[in-house]
Formats: C-alpha cells, structure tokens, sequence
C-alpha cells in the first residue's frame, strides 16, 4: 500500500527510512491507523472546550438557591431564637422545699432570695422535725440548704441555679 502525503503529496517509497506514521519529505506526523495528519497538539493535553454559558448560570441559581434556603431554616439557630417558644409565665409555680437548720448561714440567703422574689416555699428543719429528717436522708442529702423544685434537687446555696430553675416566677423588681 502506498501511502501519499496530504500536504506535499509525496508518495512514499519502499526505500524511505522514516517511520511508517511519518512523511520523509515534509516531516508531518500522520495518525497510524487512517493516514490522517496529525495536529500539532497530538497526545499533549488540550483545554476542553467551553460549553455555553448558560449551563454555568443555571449552576450558579441554583447553589444560590441552596445556599439561601439553608440561611432561612438556620435562622432561628444563629438568631439565638427558638422557632416555638413555650410560654411557662402563666403556668402554677413547681413545688419548692428547702430542707434546711436554723443555724446554717447558706439557708438564711437561700430563705431571703425567696421571700424577696416572692417564690412560694416549704421549709423543712432536718434537725427539729422528723419529715424533714427523712425527706433530706431519702434524698441523700450530705448537707444544707437542699433545695427540691418540682423534680429538680440543687445540693447547696447556688443563687445562679436557683433562679435558672425559677426564672418565670421570679418578681421583676
């Protein structure tokens, strides 16, 4: 078979010493299997070719989308609001006990920061009376004041639980 170049239309000669894919006269690279020239960029990487535009702006609308839905339902996240608040100031106040002694300077704070926010209370003395005895040893008490709101045991005098634990019902003043 004989092969003519496309370019300078050499024909090629049994005798000629340059390889089969290759014209010995102009010295183009043809491609092996159809004899076609080769480009310059043959196996090199190539940039691929750009698509319209189009395509890229509906990409774009639609993580613009995404993005500003995640912003929405974040909101009451990164607001510090909740989506639903559950309003307890018109709800009864829990129960409040204090197990406490006459001489414990913790029970006296803990008796005043009631009386001045007006939180309705139960105050039993674990040395005078038998309930509160066995209230405060069912309760494994280990000292005073022991506080029980509603289910909620606070062990000690801890004015920023107390009244974490009371908030809605604390007087305002």
């Amino acid at each position: 078979m004989t092969r003519i170049c496309p370019k300078c239309s050499y024909a090629r000669r049994p005798t000629d010493e340059a390889p089969e894919w290759q014209c010995p006269s102009c010295q183009v690279a043809y491609i092996k299997a159809s004899g076609e020239p080769v480009s310059a960029n043959y196996g090199r990487y190539s940039a691929p070719v750009e698509k319209s535009s189009s395509s890229g702006v509906l990409k774009w609308v639609v993580i613009l989308a995404v993005f500003g839905a995640g912003l929405y339902f974040s909101k009451p996240f990164w607001s510090g609001k909740t989506a639903s608040v559950v309003s307890t100031a018109n709800a009864a106040q829990p129960e409040v006990i204090l197990y406490a002694t006459d001489w414990c300077g913790y029970c006296a704070a803990t008796r005043q920061l009631f009386d001045a926010n007006g939180i309705a209370y139960t105050e039993l003395d674990i040395e005078k009376t038998s309930a509160g005895y066995e209230g405060h040893r069912k309760l494994n008490g280990n000292g005073v004041p022991l506080i029980v709101i509603g289910d909620k045991v606070i062990r000690g005098y801890s004015e920023g639980e107390i009244r974490s634990s009371l908030k809605p019902w604390l007087n305002k003043s």
